[in-house]
């Protein structure tokens, strides 16, 4: 349970504190298969979820069939409708497994309720989920300034800029693969892997599965 993952939800929280609010919550855990979707948006349920294995992504699907990955999950990371922000009505916005994992589901209406014995933890959970929300649109600010460029080499070189920024080094690696990366900046893949060949060549960029270093910088 989330107990032994450490989350930005629980910062401050201790292990007991953390396992008293799982029982006040009615937190439940699930596990998935790689693939399922393990939450819609759509379907009603107003949860918080907290993934304690594996990975996913929040992917959209617009009303073409054309798929966009919002965003990376890793263990840790929280997502939810109270995280969200304003989306197109015909859009469909899943979590989907891209490995197997677990996660554990709070519902958002007893996290966000006045806690009867006025628990510092309570608080302090709260004041992290206000926390997570900045953090999301500063997040949400920098995917738009990546897909705002023009062309499919500028959008990488500035989502690759931004990574080598976050881990302090010009060399890191991605969170999910170069097909999904395509995904992620909006991008044909074929399209994407012709000007990535390019970059390399050109000796911009390096590549070794995951693993991107730039190697100059434009």
């Amino acid at each position: 349970m989330m107990t032994t993952v450490k989350t930005p939800l629980l910062l401050g929280v201790t292990e007991e504190e953390c396992a008293a609010m799982e029982t006040c919550f009615g937190v439940y855990q699930q596990c998935f298969d790689a693939d399922d979707v393990l939450y819609d948006f759509g379907d009603g349920r107003n949860l918080v979820g907290v993934l304690t294995s594996g990975s996913a992504n929040v992917e959209r699907i617009d009303e073409s069939g054309g798929r966009t990955i919002l965003e990376h999950l890793e263990v840790g990371s929280v997502f939810g409708e109270m995280l969200m922000f304003e989306r197109a009505n015909d859009d469909s916005i899943t979590v989907v497994c891209a490995r197997p994992c677990c996660v554990s589901f709070i519902p958002a209406t007893a996290l966000m309720k006045r806690c009867e014995n006025a628990c510092a933890h309570h608080t302090r959970v709260v004041e992290n989920m206000f926390r997570l929300v900045t953090d999301k649109a500063t997040s949400l600010s920098e995917r738009v300034e990546v897909l705002s460029r023009r062309s499919i080499r500028e959008k990488l070189l500035r989502y690759f800029t931004l990574q080598a920024a976050k881990r302090h080094s010009d060399s890191f690696e991605l969170p999910f693969s170069l097909s999904a990366l395509a995904d992620y900046i909006s991008t044909d893949r074929s399209a994407m892997m012709r000007e990535l060949k390019k970059m390399r060549e050109e000796e911009l960029v390096a590549v070794n599965g995951r693993i991107v270093t730039i190697q100059h910088r434009i």
